[in-house]
């Protein structure tokens, strides 16, 4: 599947109204929605930097609980009226009032693979 393919396909799911592909250095490899390329290079960032902060609590809980919070797969964030959710280096904006939380997560294991 194309990076393109991916992109569309996360758009599809219910309640998309953003979606794209960030490198783990914060910046955008490509988006599809109503962003503004600005938002969309700032939305890149917030996420590679999420993401690595998710990377190192993971390590620290499997170290220190025991438990098995490794490998990392994603995160999500939920505020007012919208959820990010991201999986890899792919992440979709939804709208919270529509969004299928494990439609999503499914669909982005699949496009980060």
């Amino acid at each position: 599947m194309s990076e393109a393919q991916k992109l569309d396909r996360l758009m599809k799911l219910k309640g998309a109204i953003a979606a794209g592909k960030y490198t783990m250095d914060g910046k955008l490899v490509d988006y599809r929605g109503n962003l503004t390329k600005d938002m969309a290079e700032m939305v890149a960032m917030m996420c590679a930097a999420n993401t690595s902060m998710g990377r190192m609590q993971a390590e620290g809980f499997t170290k220190w609980s025991g438990m098995k919070w490794t490998p990392f797969h994603g995160w999500a964030v939920a505020a007012g009226d919208y959820a990010v959710c991201v999986m890899g280096q792919y992440g979709v904006f939804v709208k919270l009032a529509e969004a299928d939380f494990n439609e999503i997560f499914k669909i982005l294991m699949e496009v980060a693979k």
